[in-house]
């Protein structure tokens, strides 16, 4: 190992620790940060950023990777590729002046508190002002990263979130699904069962008890990490330190028991990734794509099925004081109830592509410049009767209602479908090696599911790209076909 590949280490497990800090004042923004405390930790993140950006942009930095890259022999692939990823890092974020940096935390970070209100309002027109905000220094940061990556500035910005994710790519997936989906709603709409009563009423106590003892038998560690509740949950924290959140409604349980499980499979992959490389770019989860392939993994693929509801049933009779009528059949009918409705969140599996293609649509235009933010609302509104068959009622339940525009993540949103797509690939690999996955999920006996994910997935961090950790892992290039035939299955072939 050479002196400047050594060196690199050290200025880059401080950067890790610098984002680890962010990490968890951000959780603290979402969760119990008081009102009055935005504007302070929006200077607080906006230091943190500004002294990060500092430390990457050091010119002895680049001088060490410069050398190291011109002795790379010396290093195992280990080491060459968190040498690589490296330079990806400093390539993304040393090409952005400082004052942007800056400025986009402190405007991200008080226009994600602003929304809360604004949403809770129904206020689009008094939340516009942070949003054109947001996409002027977001169109600002994509121009610089795509004429520094030699990529279309959309491009750019997904290549921020999952390296190597293309529109054209994108486009031909999403086109396959947007061919296929609208008419299997319907068909699944016209044979599915009638949907059974709900369970009945369950306090946010029993609803946080239930949820803690379903993310110990998946795998979560309480010594390492905390569920609490959010407006929008989300998995934060850092390897070793990760928070989940969720939101209860009393009315219903099921929200915020796939909620829980959905966040817990975000949460399995950071605990899983090599403690070895845990400081290190190398050591970092593959991108948000393969991320939310991990936790649409763990509630689409093994939460959402009969089996789950099998195994869960005396658990939820037993924490919920559910009454004894209550059938695993009817809990299993009742999570995949597939219904055109307005909040991404709670959309059933088969509608919820056509809400990421709506937004991949409209993010793409508002950074184009063709869609004007002043008429995002009824862009929205059109582009939800064209693709899921239902107009919003209001903009809090249109384009107010997710959190990703108002923290500055364009081109994160077709990570979720991408992700969902790759879940079902890795299930249909995962049983020519384990055998039926509902088998294990009956019994309870999740430890060897999510030991292949650690031996294929998560022990491999970013190592490899999301092709070749696709191709590594599965035995084929990723395509729409396994998730095709997994809808058809559970939704069509009933």
């Amino acid at each position: 190992m050479t002196q400047a590949y050594q060196a690199l280490e050290a200025q880059f497990a401080e950067l890790a620790l610098m984002g680890s800090i962010s990490s968890v004042l951000g959780w603290d923004a979402a969760t119990c940060m008081p009102d009055g405390a935005a504007e302070l930790r929006g200077q607080q993140l906006a230091f943190l950023a500004g002294q990060s950006h500092a430390k990457i942009s050091d010119p002895a930095l680049a001088d060490h990777l410069a050398a190291a890259e011109a002795e790379a022999a010396g290093l195992d692939d280990w080491q060459r590729a968190n040498l690589r990823e490296m330079r990806r890092h400093w390539t993304h974020r040393t090409c952005l002046p400082a004052r942007l940096v800056t400025e986009l935390t402190q405007v991200t970070t008080e226009s994600e508190h602003a929304w809360r209100s604004f949403r809770k309002e129904n206020d689009f027109k008094g939340f516009l002002p942070h949003l054109r905000r947001i996409i002027d220094l977001t169109r600002e940061m994509a121009g610089i990263k795509a004429e520094t990556l030699g990529l279309a500035p959309y491009d750019a910005l997904m290549d921020s979130y999952s390296l190597g994710l293309r529109m054209a790519d994108v486009d031909r997936w999403f086109d396959e699904l947007a061919d296929f989906l609208p008419g299997a709603i319907d068909e699944a709409i016209e044979k599915q069962p009638p949907l059974p009563p709900a369970p009945g009423h369950a306090s946010k106590e029993k609803q946080e008890a239930l949820a803690r003892h379903l993310m110990t038998a998946l795998g979560f560690d309480f010594a390492h990490g905390r569920l609490d509740t959010s407006t929008h949950p989300f998995c934060g924290g850092f390897p070793g330190d990760v928070r989940i959140t969720t939101r209860y409604d009393e009315a219903s349980f099921m929200e915020s028991l796939l909620g829980v499980v959905h966040e817990t499979g975000h949460a399995l992959y950071e605990s899983q990734l090599p403690e070895a490389w845990r400081m290190q770019p190398v050591g970092e989860a593959l991108g948000m794509a393969v991320h939310e392939s991990q936790s649409l993994f763990v509630e689409m693929q093994l939460c959402r099925s009969a089996a789950f509801f099998r195994f869960a049933l005396p658990l939820l009779k037993r924490e919920l004081g559910m009454a004894d009528q209550v059938t695993a059949q009817q809990l299993y009918t009742r999570a995949i109830h597939v219904k055109r409705s307005l909040i991404r969140v709670g959309a059933d599996e088969m509608t919820y592509p056509l809400h990421i293609i709506l937004r991949y649509e409209l993010e793409k235009a508002l950074l184009s410049g063709a869609l004007d933010p002043a008429d995002l609302p009824g862009a929205w509104n059109d582009g939800m009767v064209r693709l899921v068959g239902i107009r919003p009622d209001s903009d809090a339940n249109g384009c107010l209602q997710d959190i990703h525009w108002p923290g500055g993540s364009f081109g994160y949103f077709p990570s979720y479908t991408i992700g969902a797509v790759i879940a079902a690939q890795l299930r249909e690999a995962m049983e020519r090696t384990l055998g039926p996955l509902d088998a294990l999920v009956e019994k309870g006996e999740f430890a060897p599911i999510t030991g292949w994910l650690k031996d294929h997935i998560h022990g491999q961090a970013s190592r490899l790209s999301m092709a070749e950790l696709l191709q590594q892992a599965t035995g084929a290039p990723l395509t729409t076909d396994a998730f095709r035939r997994h809808l058809q299955g559970r939704y069509l072939n009933r």
